[in-house]
């Protein structure tokens, strides 16, 4: 199994950027909210510390997921993506618990705030570095479909919602509406453990190697049995690692066939999905017609 230098090489930018970002947020929001007491910017300081702690977990489970198969690991090292994923889930999880427990707190004794200012200052920077953040692991997950970079990208899309809600928050509190902040920081903690549960679930989907979308499957076998001389398929299997793709699948072969003749439409089953799908590695098993039917029995 070879690892695209160039998916690689994207994969370990992303990862660097969005640390970059996270700590540089995390410190803006540390000096706002140190001079404005809002809870609003205290959820978004959280969350950019725990993005940053995912990030730093994130580059260093892709680096290893990189590496090349070795004699252990024959299918190679891409699940530690969805363990980052996992992780990543976790952290943001408690963060959600720690933002809804300051919000309830804020609700029972609301003050108002100070400095604004500087709040909103920071939370505009935050919304235009993140989404330029996002352009970039947008087009690093459409090539390389990295589930670490994907499972970050999901938790920085939460932040826009985040920012935007710290945003409204401190408008309405310099409007005179100062429970609002401890109303925002409450919604807020509720949609990072939503998102929470999303990236922990994408996680343990790959880490079950749980099946690709039956779409897919369904193109795959569509397109070994357009290959000439190919009767059908059966048993087809797919999991994710990774980046890559792993697929077995049984071809019905006319009985006839010499072995090298099963051979080549073995190779041009396993080039029609590739050239298709280049992300999969495809194991094929030659069979002769009746051996579905007869397996069933």
């Amino acid at each position: 199994m070879i690892i695209d230098p160039q998916h690689a090489r994207l994969m370990r930018l992303a990862t660097r950027a969005a640390l970059a970002v996270a700590l540089s947020l995390a410190l803006a929001k540390a000096v706002a909210w140190w001079f404005s007491g809002s809870v609003s910017l205290l959820a978004g300081l959280t969350d950019s510390l725990l993005d940053g702690a995912a990030s730093l977990l994130n580059l260093l489970a892709v680096a290893y997921a990189l590496r090349p198969a070795d004699d252990n690991h024959r299918y190679g090292h891409g699940k530690a993506e969805a363990l980052a994923g996992l992780g990543q889930g976790v952290f943001i999880g408690a963060s959600a618990v720690f933002v809804g427990y300051q919000g309830v707190q804020r609700l029972a004794d609301p003050h108002p705030l100070e400095a604004t200012g500087a709040g909103l200052a920071v939370i505009v920077v935050s919304l235009l570095a993140t989404l330029a953040l996002l352009r970039f692991q947008r087009h690093v997950v459409e090539v390389t479909g990295s589930t670490a970079i994907t499972a970050d990208a999901l938790h920085y899309r939460s932040d826009l919602l985040l920012n935007g809600s710290i945003l409204a928050a401190l408008l309405l509190a310099q409007a005179g509406l100062h429970r609002a902040d401890a109303l925002f920081g409450l919604g807020i903690a509720a949609y990072i453990l939503y998102s929470a549960t999303s990236i922990i679930r994408g996680a343990c989907s790959v880490l079950m190697d749980e099946e690709l979308p039956v779409e897919i499957s369904q193109r795959m076998h569509d397109l070994a049995c357009a290959v000439p001389g190919v009767l059908g398929t059966h048993d087809l299997r797919t999991r994710m690692s990774g980046t890559h793709w792993f697929v077995q699948l049984h071809l019905e072969l006319p009985g006839g066939l010499s072995l090298d003749e099963g051979h080549a439409l073995c190779d041009q089953a396993e080039a029609a999905i590739r050239q298709e799908f280049p992300r999969a590695e495809v194991l094929v098993h030659a069979d002769p017609p009746n051996a579905a039917r007869y397996r069933r029995h």
